[in-house]
């Protein structure tokens, strides 16, 4: 008797070590926790996020004109699962966070806010790649971070992008993840 091959999605597929990915339907929810977890150990901050309702996801134009961003860290993953996860703040939010995680004043921090943001980004791009299952399958780039006032974020491939405000200490923060396979 033969057993019948199912179809998976690539999302579903084993892994390297055989073992599957979580199925995207729940990446949203694991990128939300692991943001929540990495600002929460590195930074002491505590994130905010609107009520599902004030959620809805956002197009890419939309949420460029709301957030006005000013610096901006990205992360490349590659391997079993193809995406670009990115961090979107203020030059405020970002020194902030940078004056949190290296415990220095924000007049110090302001020469950091770049570093500091680079290693957010890379810290949960890590952390979610291993949450969902694609640890060692997956390898992360080095951290690009642009900043800037007038640019948006354009991906040439087509994909899903999973996207969600957070508040940092007041500000806002942009977490995007754009997913190519």
């Amino acid at each position: 008797m033969t057993t019948p091959k199912v179809a998976r999605k690539a999302a579903d597929k084993p892994t390297a070590q055989g073992e599957p990915m979580l199925p995207r339907a729940q990446w949203r929810d694991v990128l939300r926790e692991v943001t929540l977890e990495v600002f929460s150990t590195m930074t002491g901050i505590t994130l905010t996020f609107p009520a599902p309702s004030d959620e809805a996801a956002p197009a890419p134009a939309s949420a460029d004109a709301s957030l006005s961003p000013h610096v901006t860290g990205m992360i490349g993953i590659a391997g079993a699962m193809r995406a670009v996860f990115s961090l979107r703040c203020s030059d405020r939010a970002a020194i902030t966070i940078a004056s949190q995680m290296l415990m220095i004043s924000l007049e110090e921090a302001a020469a950091q806010k770049c570093d500091a943001i680079g290693e957010v980004s890379n810290m949960i791009a890590g952390h979610f790649k291993r949450k969902i299952g694609s640890g060692s399958s997956c390898t992360l780039t080095v951290p690009t971070v642009v900043v800037g006032g007038n640019y948006t974020i354009h991906c040439l491939e087509k994909g899903e992008r999973l996207e969600f405000p957070v508040t940092c200490e007041g500000e806002s923060l942009l977490v995007t993840l754009d997913i190519r396979s």
